[in-house]
């Protein structure tokens, strides 16, 4: 369980960002490269892509470092007297609200996390599971003059501490009851998300689907805040827990692409024997994605993002420590906050 001071507990066709215009042979000499990448990789068949779990959480990287200490207060989950009664709570606010307000609010960019109360001794707690080192990190990659390949900055941890910051949540945002469990079932759950946190140790951003229409394939899932409270609840509904008929809402972030194609993981595309051609288009893709200290690059950054995007259809993703082409489609991108129910006793659900 991460802890203060632990961060470790507690590709179709068109040219890159950058290139030169008009480049179409570039382009075919590109496609015809990346054939024998994605024939060399595993067989991809299975959506959405599993999310691979590891066998243990390393030390993060010391160049990785968050402008907010991650998970600051800190503390170990106790263990509860079997016969207490624990409240359950859906938390839920604005990111950043600490520093923006309801600004993010208005857009429905959510984060979620749960609350507890033990009636026994009159204590509550806050879990929640986020970024080690803040949502662009995790998002997209460094680029170090001293590597080859893109440095990615990329875990996410849970979090649990004494209190629940009533004002925060309220305000902006839910602070609802959504279930009664025992101190028992309580403790059957903390070994569930020590196991959970030692095992998924990376964010994922994306959601990628066909299209925003119903039933649409889904080609990756994401791996985050949400989906940490929605694990939960339903490890809790399996161990027998009963939630309340409420609307619970999410936030989602998708982008809509054709079907993926993969091209290799760090070694087979930036290695030695890699496909330097390849390289080039991924780390040029990411290249407007960095930092900007001045108005003016960031505008150009917009313009260099909005043209692979958009005009030439393109997205490299990053996920399982692997990489993809998206062939990017219309609407490309969308934010929804769509309601997923809470789970019912001892069923599961799927996609988590």
């Amino acid at each position: 369980m991460a802890q203060a001071g632990s961060a470790h507990r507690g590709v179709g066709g068109q040219r890159a960002v950058g290139a030169a215009p008009g480049c179409a042979l570039w382009r075919w000499a590109l496609a015809l490269l990346w054939l024998p990448t994605a024939a060399a990789g595993p067989s991809r068949r299975q959506w959405p892509v599993p999310y691979k779990r590891s066998s243990f959480r390393p030390e993060p990287d010391p160049y990785c470092q968050a402008k907010y200490t991650f998970c600051p207060t800190g503390s170990p989950i106790p263990v509860m007297k079997g016969d207490d009664v624990i409240e359950v709570f859906r938390l839920q606010a604005p990111v950043w609200e600490f520093k923006y307000g309801n600004l993010l609010g208005h857009l429905k960019i959510m984060h979620d996390a749960i609350g507890f109360k033990s009636t026994l001794t009159g204590k509550n707690y806050t879990m929640e599971w986020y970024e080690l080192f803040q949502l662009g990190n995790c998002t997209f990659p460094h680029l170090r003059p001293e590597m080859n390949a893109p440095f990615w900055c990329n875990q996410g941890a849970a979090c649990f501490f004494e209190g629940i910051d009533d004002r925060h949540w309220r305000e902006n945002g839910t602070l609802v009851l959504v279930a009664t469990i025992s101190g028992n079932t309580f403790n059957e759950m903390a070994k569930w998300v020590k196991r959970d946190n030692e095992t998924g140790i990376y964010y994922e951003t994306w959601t990628v689907q066909a299209s925003p229409e119903r039933g649409a394939e889904t080609w990756f899932e994401s791996y985050d805040c949400s989906k940490f409270v929605l694990r939960t609840y339903k490890k809790l509904a399996e161990l027998g827990a009963e939630f309340k008929k409420i609307e619970t809402n999410y936030t989602r972030i998708f982008l809509y692409s054709g079907e993926p194609t993969y091209l290799g993981n760090e070694t087979s595309v930036f290695g030695p024997t890699g496909n330097k051609t390849l390289a080039l288009a991924i780390k040029k893709f990411y290249y407007p994605f960095k930092p900007h200290w001045s108005t003016k690059g960031f505008l150009f950054s917009i313009l260099q993002i909005f043209d692979a995007v958009i005009i030439h259809r393109e997205f490299y993703l990053f996920y399982n420590f692997e990489y993809w082409f998206l062939p990017m489609k219309f609407p490309f991108i969308k934010i929804t906050y769509e309601e997923i129910p809470l789970p019912n006793r001892n069923k599961t659900l799927s996609g988590l």
